[in-house]
């Protein structure tokens, strides 16, 4: 288990002396548990110590599976670890729609409505979704177990429709039976 102060050593190169140079950091963590910084530690080592950054939406949806929801905080923490400003953790987690930035339902339903999906039924299947949870898009159920969203293009066109459960779990040809189905599993 790692403790609440972690020491690291970043290296990192000058490029235009050629000089290679060390930093270190101290880091008080309360955010996050010991797992989830294993697992962004194990995401900063696929890059170079001079490109921490691209490890930034890996650690966002790290923290996004601990927490839920990104909150400022969480956000910052990020990029204190990173080594980034915080605006631009905020950047990508506010560009991308698979961050939460608020707390959601147990499941978030997001919609592709794009226009293939669109003409294929995704506008009907939307429909159908908003009366049987009787939400509409970004709305969450009274008792907190769904919120629905509706979604760009998921690269399942040929799919359609198309629907992602908590950015992980994608289903295709989401007639109204099979929409039912997935209500009911997620239900229980």
């Amino acid at each position: 288990m790692l403790s609440p102060l972690s020491v690291r050593k970043i290296s990192y190169l000058e490029k235009s002396t050629g000089k290679l140079f060390y930093a270190f950091t101290v880091t008080v963590n309360k955010m996050l548990s010991a797992e989830s910084i294993k697992k962004i530690e194990r995401e900063l080592e696929k890059y170079p110590a001079d490109q921490r950054q691209s490890a930034v939406m890996s650690a966002l949806a790290i923290a996004q599976d601990e927490k839920g929801w990104l909150a400022t905080e969480t956000m910052d923490f990020i990029a204190d670890y990173i080594g980034m400003p915080p605006i631009a953790v905020y950047e990508v987690a506010t560009f991308y729609n698979m961050y939460n930035l608020q707390p959601l339902g147990k499941y978030k339903i997001t919609v592709c409505t794009n226009l293939p999906c669109a003409l294929s039924g995704a506008n009907d299947a939307a429909a159908h979704i908003k009366q049987k949870l009787s939400i509409g898009f970004n709305h969450t159920t009274a008792d907190g177990r769904f919120t629905l969203k509706e979604g760009e293009c998921m690269g399942a066109c040929g799919d359609a429709p198309v629907l992602l459960v908590n950015n992980k779990r994608m289903c295709s040809f989401m007639s109204n039976e099979n929409i039912d189905q997935l209500l009911e599993e997620l239900s229980k």
